[in-house]
């Protein structure tokens, strides 16, 4: 159902490329209420598409590439800043996943953010939170294909987040590829699952909330089962699980196990699923687990729709500055330093640049804001340190592949530009922040406020030239050195040619 145009304006979508399935979620927020207008699921299984040596197998690329095809369909006529789609820990793993990913972003006609585990586990508590609402203490589980996700929260603000990699693709894979059910392997994958939670213990340890509910997939499987079968209502309990695993057994074999509720797409994976589960709720003492509204879809859309409003004068800025401003004063960064290249290196973007995206420009902001956070490490080559912070770092709000930009502005602030000529074919664009970065660098390196009217920048095509205020040019003999270093620098790469008037 592709929406008509008036619609999709207004609307937000949201796309999470699961390890076992991808879905679409198009919704609207109409005073803080949430409306779901569409919503479509497709059975992938890229998670089973990982092989020995940790590659997606063109199959389930191309089983992935379909699907995104699809997609694409219903997202006619949305603007690129209102949908936003996510790959979780299927692409994480995945060696060859930035093949694949420019391959998925051309069948979806949108960017595509691989997220880490504590985001993922971050957007799925958002997304219960808000269709869920509670004042208790709570812990919300996510199994999905590869990855399990435990969150402790109150209200709307998650307090621990966590991500292990474990889930009912990968555990039925190796536990119970053939699809027969046995006693042994039921209990081998319930200590392999045991043996990845087990330090999770005192993180969500059971005298730190009230309920626990469950999210998504496995956990809307199992409830669907149980409800089907007339154990319980969906709530989901160890002696129901016990109930569970014991009709698998008595079945032998995934093709002969006939239970109400039990749909085709979970049949090959509701042995991982079930050993998990039963796994997390007898080691973490959950009586019940209760299905609940919400899920990483529904959160990305809450969270798509604070960066929308964050971008609106006077709107509340989003996670990601939070983020920033923690890492400043985690790594112990020079906040005025950080401020006073940030300023310049966007006054000196927006004259090589003017039609850069908003996106394009927070993201040099950020970078500058956390350019020098390596200096906790050592000073010395403190921008290798920087870059390797960054995209090693875990900073709700933040995608891998948004960190991992920002590290290579960090790399690229100081140095030779060769290490970076494989980013800058990849993406053209980085070379314009890259410069401006460089330039504030350079300008402020004696730690003062500097104008960028004193630099007199111009750019023509790939032709960029700086002329020095005279005044400005003659009170920093040290910096207009600098500068002219850098024009040479430039001078050996095909990027762009610096030059520096007298």
């Amino acid at each position: 159902m592709t929406l008509p145009q008036s619609t999709a304006s207004a609307a937000l979508a949201a796309i999470d490329m699961g390890s076992n399935s991808f879905r679409l979620e198009i919704a609207q927020l109409q005073r803080g209420r949430y409306r779901r207008l569409a919503y479509l699921k497709e059975t992938v299984r890229l998670g089973a598409g990982l092989d020995d040596e940790g590659m997606l197998t063109e199959a389930a690329m191309q089983r992935g590439l379909d699907c995104l095809a699809r997609f694409a369909v219903e997202l006619q006529g949305f603007a690129p800043g209102r949908v936003r789609a996510v790959a979780t820990q299927t692409l994480r793993e995945a060696k060859n996943r930035d093949a694949f990913l420019r391959r998925a972003e051309g069948a979806l006609g949108f960017p595509i953010e691989v997220i880490s585990g504590r985001e993922e586990a971050r957007l799925i508590y958002a997304g219960v939170a808000r269709l869920q609402t509670s004042s208790e203490p709570r812990l919300v589980i996510d199994i999905g294909g590869r990855s399990t996700e435990m969150i402790l929260g109150q209200g709307t603000t998650p307090r621990t987040a966590e991500s292990f990699q474990v889930g009912s693709v990968s555990l039925s894979l190796r536990f119970f590829p053939d699809g027969r059910f046995t006693p042994e392997a039921f209990r081998a994958a319930q200590v392999a699952a045991g043996a990845e939670l087990e330090e999770a213990r005192a993180l969500f340890d059971r005298k730190l909330w009230r309920e626990a509910l469950g999210s998504s997939g496995t956990v809307g499987a199992v409830a669907q089962l149980l409800a089907g079968s007339g154990i319980t209502d969906g709530r989901i309990t160890p002696d129901a699980l016990r109930w569970c695993m014991a009709q698998c057994l008595e079945a032998g074999h995934v093709d002969r196990l006939k239970l109400p509720g039990l749909k085709d797409d979970r049949r090959a994976v509701v042995g991982g699923g079930l050993c998990i589960l039963y796994t997390l709720l007898t080691q973490f003492g959950i009586d019940s687990l209760q299905p609940t509204k919400g899920a990483l879809r529904q959160g990305v859309i809450f969270d798509l729709a604070e960066r929308l409003e964050a971008q609106r004068p006077g709107g509340a800025h989003d996670m990601r500055d939070q983020s920033v401003v923690a890492l400043q004063q985690r790594f112990g960064v020079d906040a005025s330093q950080a401020e006073r290249v940030g300023k310049l290196a966007q006054a000196l973007y927006k004259q090589l640049q003017p039609e850069a995206t908003r996106e394009q420009q927070r993201e040099l902001g950020w970078a500058a804001a956390l350019h020098e956070i390596g200096m906790m490490v050592s000073h010395h080559d403190h921008h290798r340190h920087s870059a390797y912070l960054l995209a090693h770092v875990d900073a709700p709000g933040f995608s891998q592949n948004q960190l991992r930009r920002l590290a290579d502005l960090a790399l690229g602030q100081r140095g030779g530009l060769r290490k970076l000529e494989a980013q800058f074919a990849a993406e053209p664009a980085l070379v314009w922040q890259v410069l401006a970065l460089r330039l504030a660098v350079l300008a402020c390196h004696g730690r003062s406020p500097v104008s960028a009217q004193a630099l007199g920048l111009a750019r023509e095509r790939q032709q960029v030239r700086l002329a020095p205020a005279k005044r400005w040019a003659a009170d920093q003999p040290r910096a207009l050195f600098l500068l002219r270093e850098e024009a040479e620098a430039w001078s050996r790469g095909e990027q762009l040619k610096l030059s520096v008037e007298p």
